[in-house]
């Protein structure tokens, strides 16, 4: 096909041969399937800023810090150049995070390059090659259901303990691949120590996952690993070898109603998405 224009600069640098075909279309980017050599990669295009949709950027934002003085000013005043600054911070986020995460051990694509907004990555496969169906398409057994619960819960460990949080984790973006789950879309990944909404947003990805597989075994439903999981990252207990329950006690200090109806609003607002994917995903006209 046409290499399209965002990505002429990959191809013109030698970095990618080939575009194949699109991959995926949604609000934040556009990805592609190309070929690198003999290697397929896939290009992850992200969209301006001011056509992108995701609607609670500054609240993942906090916690992100600027190592230049001059930047991180225009970025709070809020300045054209500012404004330039933090879409650059967005979008390399994504890239800082899949570094981080890879090294920890968490199962996501691996970063191969960053350029003028384009993410080269690697390309998540099944079995026989094709390109990793995501979780919302796939039905599972209720012991498939467990396993794959198990070692997404175990990657959200990980995550935090490498001091990130997803922060829009779901059966939209995770991949499975013949090894098992693989995280994917992560540039509104938390800072777990410096963003005051970092509680609420584990909670909140870990609720979706005990929600979708609990559709095939559904004694996960009573679960509450989200919250036992952030219990002991808040009192410093958690590691990668924590051993986990599924069962949280709340104590007093726990207690946070303005956590809670925050918890309730995004999980609402997490169900209207989700029909929106749905609408566009079977009428490709819709937008």
């Amino acid at each position: 096909m046409k290499i399209p224009e965002r990505l002429k600069p990959l191809a013109e640098d030698g970095l990618i041969d080939e575009v194949l075909r699109p991959l995926k279309s949604g609000k934040e980017a556009d990805v592609f399937v190309v070929r690198c050599g003999t290697e397929k990669h896939c290009a992850k295009v992200f969209k301006e800023a001011n056509v992108r949709g995701f609607k609670q950027a500054v609240q993942y934002q906090e916690g992100r810090t600027v190592r230049n003085s001059r930047r991180a000013r225009a970025m709070n005043k809020k300045t054209r150049f500012g404004q330039k600054e933090q879409e650059k911070a967005w979008l390399n986020s994504e890239v800082d995070a899949l570094y981080r995460l890879s090294a920890a051990g968490v199962r996501v694509p691996k970063p191969l390059g960053f350029v003028d907004g384009v993410l080269l990555m690697e390309l998540i496969t099944d079995g026989q090659g094709n390109v990793a169906p995501r979780l919302d398409g796939l039905v599972f057994t209720a012991e498939q259901a467990r396993i794959c619960h198990d070692r997404l819960i175990a990657d959200v460990v990980r995550m935090l303990v490498a001091g990130l949080i997803h922060g829009d984790l779901s059966e939209f973006n995770v991949l499975l691949d013949a090894d098992g789950p693989v995280i994917i879309d992560l540039p509104q990944a938390v800072n777990a120590a410096a963003n005051n909404s970092a509680g609420m947003m584990l909670v909140r990805d870990v609720d979706k996952l005990r929600r979708f597989f609990g559709r095939f075994a559904p004694e996960l439903l009573d679960t509450e690993f989200g919250k036992e999981i952030w219990s002991l990252y808040a009192s410093g207990r958690l590691d990668v070898g924590s051993s986990l329950t599924g069962f949280y006690r709340p104590t007093r200090g726990d207690v946070n109603l303005g956590e809670l109806v925050a918890i309730i609003d995004a999980a609402r607002e997490e169900e209207n998405e989700r029909l929106e994917r749905l609408r566009e995903e079977s009428d490709p006209d819709y937008r």
